[in-house]
């Protein structure tokens, strides 16, 4: 279980259900560690500033977890939190170990910026 305050996601199907019924989709796939916690601290920050994203966490080591852990947009990462960004239904940026607020917001506003009707 991770302690934030952050929208937990516990099985794969829960993930699928997440990424398929919202445009915008931040996940936090991590451990309660020093380049984890401050992610999520980021990402509470952000919920009430970007209420076009939802923002989610994900345990690591939770068997069903293997949904962010198998994604080719993560081969090669060596340092945890994963952070998947998801569009549609579909990863647009993945990331992974401590990010800054700066970092997160750039990908927020470049991936998921929003659009104002005329």
């Amino acid at each position: 279980m991770l302690y934030t305050n952050l929208k937990h996601i516990e099985s794969a199907a829960e993930h699928a259900k997440i990424i398929s019924e919202n445009e915008n989709v931040m996940v936090i796939c991590g451990r309660m560690g020093p380049m984890c916690i401050p992610v999520y601290g980021i990402a509470e920050e952000l919920e009430e500033e970007y209420k076009h994203v939802k923002f989610f966490d994900m345990e690591f080591d939770n068997p069903e977890a293997h949904v962010i852990r198998n994604l080719p947009e993560v081969r090669g990462f060596m340092g945890i939190p994963f952070t998947v960004y998801y569009k549609n239904g579909k990863v647009v940026k993945a990331t992974s170990s401590i990010q800054t607020r700066e970092q997160v917001t750039s990908i927020l506003n470049k991936e998921f910026a929003q659009t104002v009707n005329a």
